[in-house]
């Protein structure tokens, strides 16, 4: 079972990627007696110009402080991109010492929550860093319930139902939801509230289990997804994820239609079918590490 703990989380990391990377793709012949997918250690150490001793001393934990020189030459041999990359810098890194404050609820700003409150036709949450939903309007929780403040949205992805039937592009959607939140998180793998949801999720669903291990980074900020909506039908949406300044990692999620299409229109009836609906605030869940 995948655990968010790891006493070696470079060493993990370096080998769920070299076993991710076809020799082929590297300029290097596959002669078909390989016993496990993707680059040997030699291989790697070869491509990225450092000694084999050195990289198996790397991927052992044996040696924890690597230049960042020496990183960026691995992530190259392992076609790693610039977000990636800055991941492998950022879990190589020393982690400080000594015992971590308690958390702080996080509480979203009352200009925030004016502003997301001001769009009729664009849906809008808040997550923190942990993806619980921290705010909402009207016609984000009219899309989804698990829009909702005190909802978290990589739990409903993976163990609602609801999401399943909702979302047309699931499987894009869960594929693209485990890269994020790591990429979000950063090395910041220890905190209780992560290590709660690694567990469960890890326990309860076994696709989850799969996107995990393969320990992707990416953090796509803009797309679109369609949404099988019960009450009105298909509906087309753009999707942007904008980091809210001086926060913890809390983002603004938004939704909107094209204008002058189908979609906009089946939006637009779901805002007025939900006008009655009150603004919701909310915090996340209060725990101390």
């Amino acid at each position: 079972m995948p655990n968010a703990t790891d006493a070696n989380p470079l060493g993990r990391y370096l080998r769920t990627r070299r076993s991710l990377v076809p020799p082929d793709v590297v300029g290097l012949a596959d002669m078909g007696n390989r016993r496990v997918p993707g680059l040997r250690r030699e291989e790697v150490a070869f491509l990225a110009g450092i000694s084999s001793d050195y990289y198996v001393r790397l991927e052992q934990g044996r040696d924890r402080h690597p230049s960042e020189q020496v990183l960026r030459s691995i992530a190259r041999a392992l076609q790693l991109d610039e977000e990636a990359t800055r991941y492998l810098i950022e879990i190589a890194k020393p982690k400080a010492s000594g015992r971590k404050r308690p958390r702080k609820p996080e509480r979203v700003s009352d200009g925030i929550h004016t502003l997301i409150n001001s769009w009729p036709l664009t849906a809008a949450y808040v997550h923190g860093k942990y993806m619980d939903v921290l705010a909402a309007n009207s016609l984000a929780v009219a899309l989804s319930p698990y829009n909702a403040p005190g909802q978290n949205g990589i739990l409903a992805a993976f163990l609602e139902p609801e999401m399943r039937e909702l979302h047309a592009d699931w499987d894009e959607m869960t594929a693209r939801v485990v890269p994020y939140l790591r990429s979000i998180v950063g090395a910041d793998m220890e905190e209780s509230r992560l290590v709660e949801l690694i567990g469960e999720l890890s326990l309860r669903s076994e696709r989850f289990r799969k996107l995990w291990a393969r320990q992707d980074v990416t953090h796509k900020t803009t797309g679109t997804s369609t949404l099988n909506h019960p009450q009105v039908g298909a509906i087309e949406l753009h999707y942007e994820k904008l980091l809210i300044p001086g926060t913890d990692m809390q983002t603004l999620v938004t939704y909107h239609a094209a204008p002058g299409g189908e979609s906009e229109e089946r939006l637009r009836l779901l805002a007025t079918m939900n006008t009655s609906f009150d603004p919701v605030r909310g915090t996340a869940p209060h725990r101390a590490t």
